[in-house]
């Protein structure tokens, strides 16, 4: 984990330079969350605060530990940061990898600056209008992609305890929309709510079963 990429990048005349990261791309529920940060040229060149130092993959950190850099990251002066959320019907109207992209493209757009390049976390971003460079597995590689990851990971599993309180039955507030075994037997058991992906499979095939009684 460091900030080489954003260092090649400065060496060659770019000062703002924004890590994008998403969450929610496989779960069978709920949006598909982005971030989008830009770390100040100083702390590219010279290491992150300490009250940072942790900042890392979002996978890689726990729940609490999350939380307590997203407030850092959120509330901090010299970070600038966004995020956008493309919600479950949105996905299932122009499918997953669209949605991502979308979620991407409105990170970066939110963004109170505008960056000369992006580092995207996986694959190239359809659509993006400022260069990028795709890096897989990026958020354990970037700080500014890892930094994204918490505050994506952050927004949507707090929505995703907001739909908890308004459909309980189906666990949200555990699994946050991904296909456990508790979630599938509550889908089985309930049928879809209006959050549930229906283009995604297993919710596809469970509407399909619960036409035929």
């Amino acid at each position: 984990m460091d900030f080489d990429l954003e260092r090649f990048f400065l060496a060659r005349g770019c000062q703002m330079i924004a890590g994008v990261d998403e969450a929610g791309r496989g779960p069978l529920a709920g949006p598909v969350v982005a971030a989008a940060v830009v770390f100040p040229v100083e702390w590219i060149l010279n290491g992150l605060p300490s009250e940072l130092a942790g900042v890392r993959d979002s996978k890689r950190l726990t729940a609490s530990r999350r939380a307590q850099l997203y407030d850092v990251l959120v509330n901090h002066p010299s970070v600038c940061h966004a995020y956008a959320v493309v919600d479950s019907a949105e996905i299932d109207r122009i499918n997953i990898l669209q949605a991502t992209h979308l979620a991407m493209q409105k990170a970066v757009a939110n963004l109170p600056v505008v960056p000369d390049h992006v580092l995207v976390d996986g694959l190239s971003v359809s659509g993006l209008p400022q260069p990028h460079t795709p890096l897989v597995g990026g958020d354990a590689k970037s700080f500014s992609i890892a930094a994204a990851s918490i505050i994506a990971k952050v927004v949507r599993d707090r929505l995703m305890s907001e739909f908890h309180a308004r459909w309980p039955q189906y666990g949200f507030d555990k699994h946050k929309g991904y296909g456990t075994p508790a979630h599938l037997r509550a889908l089985a058991l309930f049928g879809p709510c209006p959050i549930h992906r229906k283009s995604f499979r297993p919710v596809r095939e469970c509407c399909q079963q619960r036409q035929l009684f």
